[in-house]
């Protein structure tokens, strides 16, 4: 009895793990995003809103207060700070700005890896939204020596275990992606 319970608060703290890791993604060099803002002038809008291309040394500039931080960010925090910043500087009292990242071109497309186990290992587009399920699709399947049920998820060094064999039958436990994870289903 207490190893089921013991297997079971196990499986549900690493979903919550799994979860939790899927909200915002981080801002990395080279990536494009959009800026709107309101709250502040009409004339003056348009010198702001746009697209911008985070910096070699991870900073964007926008016109009056110049470089703003952005790498390692989430567009939440970003769009905080680019507020606050306004308001600090005494340029606007009130400025709403929205952050979002941009798809970007083949240079800085965000991955993820398709290891071992699919007919086309290798880099998979990541799309927001895109599944497991999904990645392994867009490799092409499972060979027929896959064995789904034991595939493995590698995110920020940790490996969680995933059963897609089960989440292929009940597709709402599949897994949210993130740039950058590595999927390896054995074989």
């Amino acid at each position: 009895m207490k190893t089921h319970l013991l297997i079971l608060l196990a499986a549900v703290f690493t979903g919550t793990a799994l979860h939790a890791q899927n909200s915002e993604l981080a801002l990395k060099t080279n990536d494009r995003v959009t800026i709107n803002i309101s709250g502040i002038p009409d004339n003056e809008i348009a010198q702001i809103r746009g697209v911008y291309t985070v910096s070699d040394n991870g900073t964007i500039n926008l016109a009056h207060i110049r470089e703003v931080r952005a790498a390692g960010m989430k567009p939440s925090a970003l769009q905080r700070a680019i507020e606050q910043a306004y308001v600090s500087q005494e340029i606007y009292t009130r400025p709403t700005v929205t952050v979002s990242i941009d798809g970007g071109d083949a240079a800085t497309a965000r991955m993820v890896y398709v290891i071992s186990g699919c007919t086309r290992n290798g880099p998979v587009p990541y799309n927001a939204g895109m599944t497991v399920l999904k990645a392994v699709g867009a490799a092409g399947g499972f060979t027929p020596f896959a064995k789904p049920s034991r595939t493995k998820l590698i995110r920020n060094g940790q490996t969680f275990e995933i059963n897609l064999k089960d989440i292929s039958s009940d597709p709402s436990k599949d897994v949210k992606l993130q740039p950058e994870d590595q999927i390896i289903v054995p074989e």
